[in-house]
C-alpha cells in the first residue's frame, strides 16, 4: 500500500469516528466512535513513520520507530479512556436505567 492510500484510510476512519461521536446519543456508541478516531490517528502515525523517514536517519532505528511508539501510547490512553468511560456508563445505567447522553446531567446528585 502507498502512503496516500494509508492516509486516506486513516482520514476515513477519523471522519467516521467524528461523525459517530457528534451524531449519537448513546454513550457506548460515542465511546466506540472515539476509539475509531484514535485508530485513524494510529494508522496515520504509523504510515508516516514508515514512509516519511529523513535520509540521514535511516540507520537510526529509534528515529524510524517514533510512529509506532506514539501509537502504543495512544493505545494505552485509549484503554484508560475506555475503562473510565465504561465506569461512567455503568453509573449512568444504575442511576437512570438508560445510557442516553442527554440524561447525563442527572449524575450530579
Amino acid at each position: 500500500m502507498s502512503l496516500e492510500s494509508m492516509l486516506i484510510v486513516g482520514a476515513i476512519l477519523f471522519c467516521i469516528g467524528l461523525y459517530g461521536s457528534l451524531a449519537r446519543r448513546n454513550a457506548l456508541a460515542v465511546l466506540m466512535s472515539i476509539e475509531l478516531m484514535l485508530n485513524g490517528v494510529n494508522l496515520t502515525m504509523v504510515a508516516i513513520a514508515r514512509y516519511v523517514v529523513p535520509a540521514g536517519l535511516q540507520e537510526n532505528v529509534a528515529a524510524v520507530l517514533t510512529g509506532q511508539v506514539f501509537a502504543v501510547f495512544i493505545i494505552t490512553v485509549a484503554a484508560a479512556e475506555i475503562s473510565l468511560g465504561l465506569g461512567i456508563v455503568f453509573a449512568m445505567y444504575r442511576s437512570s436505567e438508560s445510557i442516553d447522553l442527554s440524561e447525563a446531567t442527572e449524575l450530579r446528585n
